[in-house]
């Protein structure tokens, strides 16, 4: 990596919230940060005034940052950040794939399994590095404005596994940015387990309609939450994952606990009346469960519910 010992030329694929806290940090800190998002007033905002984040780390607008709706005719950029939804992962990649340089990086941070897959669809992977994002919340409040609610940690690892030279820069880039990121070895272990919670608290929170703390008063709910965990843990124990803990119900309660106010992003995702990412977090769990004959009949009937609210939106 040419850009390791100064600044990046950083594209950010998908610049909704989490995006753009991304993009704004990242150009805060000296990098050349390209924005690319399918909203055309967004993008133009960005291009007009600037691209302006408010919240936790200050209120600002940065007016450095270049927007487009593609990439095509963009120059290579060191590293690509996909932080789109997880349905349109695949797209980014074919579009990444057609302008980069062999040795750009990406990074892809969604919530759910499958980023992966989706971009090796496309792309060799030799150059995906995986990400996660922890403690964090954002919402876009209009056109080229983004609100910051909270921040705790970006977790990077390879997929592969172990520390590499890359790895280590990208940490420091991360660092630099004013992000509190830490290089794993096992970013696998990591993904798996925030996955655990997200199956925990987003299909029920959508189905019964209410946020976390509701969930956890209605003894229906919270049954059929912890349900939906422990097959979750099932067939990532099938998978290999070492997970750090061996009772799952104990694990998802202390999270679950600490957000009580919160309303996963597949909630809010109905609230607006936009499709979720229901394929990448509950629904990911019956595909795994059938490579290893394991049932998931609760995350299969929440998993068709919340495919059935979506299809009347």
């Amino acid at each position: 990596m040419g850009a390791a010992a100064g600044n990046w030329r950083i594209g950010v694929i998908g610049t909704g919230a989490m995006g753009s806290v991304y993009a704004v940090m990242m150009a805060e800190a000296g990098h050349d940060v390209v924005a690319i998002d399918s909203w055309q007033s967004h993008v133009d905002a960005i291009n007009t005034t600037g691209l302006r984040l408010s919240g936790v780390s200050g209120d600002r607008t940065v007016a450095s940052i270049t927007a487009a709706t593609s990439l095509a005719g963009t120059a290579p950029c060191d590293l690509y950040i996909i932080a789109t939804k997880a349905a349109h992962v695949g797209v980014a990649a074919q579009a990444i794939s057609g302008v980069m340089r062999p040795d750009s990086l990406i990074l892809t941070i969604q919530n759910g399994l499958g980023a992966d897959e989706r971009i090796a669809q496309h792309m060799p992977t030799d150059n995906v590095l995986l990400g996660v994002a922890e403690g964090f919340g954002a919402s876009m409040q209009g056109p080229g404005h983004a609100h910051h609610n909270a921040m705790k940690l970006i977790r990077l690892g390879e997929m592969g596994g172990g520390i590499s030279e890359r790895l280590t820069a990208l940490e420091s880039l991360w660092q630099g940015a004013g992000f509190a990121a830490r290089a794993f070895p096992d970013i696998t272990q990591l993904i798996w387990e925030k996955f655990v919670c997200n199956v925990t608290l987003s299909a029920p929170c959508t189905a019964f309609g209410c946020h976390v703390g509701g969930l956890m008063a209605n003894p229906e709910g919270w049954q059929t939450a912890l349900a939906c965990a422990r097959e979750a843990y099932q067939c990532g124990l099938a998978e290999g994952v070492a997970f750090s803990f061996d009772d799952v119900a104990r694990y998802v309660t202390a999270f679950a606990s600490l957000v009580p106010d919160a309303s996963p992003s597949m909630r809010l995702d109905h609230l607006a009346g936009r499709a979720s990412e229901i394929d990448a977090i509950n629904g990911m769990v019956p595909v795994i469960g059938a490579r290893h004959g394991i049932a998931t009949p609760v995350n299969e009937t929440l998993s068709a519910l919340v495919r059935a609210i979506e299809a009347r939106f």
